[in-house]
């Protein structure tokens, strides 16, 4: 038999873990991270054993946090390695047809636009991409909601300054 939060979090689940996933998946640039990450944040919840208040803002402020952290570890791990261990890595796949060059090197220009934001704008622009409210993206970014609009306008000229100019676009 089925306890009521079981069946709250199956639908919970179907309602939001693509999203969950997507965000993340935009934020890290890595899938399989962003698929450990999403799976772990819905765990969490239910563990929890009771569903929040507003399930889709707690669910991106649980993802966001596990994604910090584990970039976070991510980069004293690194700090550890020697230039030795980076010269074992993988090479990149073979070229590929040119349209899907094309799609690779725009990418490529997002990413690195999207890389060049600060955290918070980059969070904004991915939650917003995803569909989140306002009040969500407030909720999980701990800023007024008032204040998203605004926030969210700023962030989306920065990331075209920063896409039209590249690598040279300032910081």
């Amino acid at each position: 038999m089925n306890s009521p939060f079981h069946d709250e979090f199956v639908e919970i689940f179907n309602a939001n873990f693509r999203r969950v996933y997507r965000y993340l998946d935009r934020l890290s640039g890595e899938p399989e991270l962003a698929a450990d990450l999403a799976q772990d944040t819905f765990v969490r919840l239910y563990r929890r054993g009771c569903a929040p208040d507003t399930p889709e803002a707690w669910l991106i402020t649980v993802a966001t946090n596990l994604l910090r952290n584990a970039q976070s570890q991510r980069s004293r791990r690194a700090q550890l390695l020697t230039t030795a261990h980076g010269a074992a890595v993988l090479s990149d796949p073979p070229p590929s047809p040119m349209q899907e060059l094309d799609a690779a090197e725009s990418r490529r220009s997002v990413r690195r636009a999207i890389d060049m934001l600060p955290e918070r704008e980059r969070a904004m622009l991915l939650l917003r991409a995803e569909g989140y409210s306002y009040r969500d993206i407030a909720t999980a970014l701990q800023i007024n909601e008032g204040s998203v609009g605004t926030l969210l306008a700023r962030a989306k000229r920065a990331f075209r300054d920063r896409y039209d100019g590249g690598a040279d676009a300032p910081r």
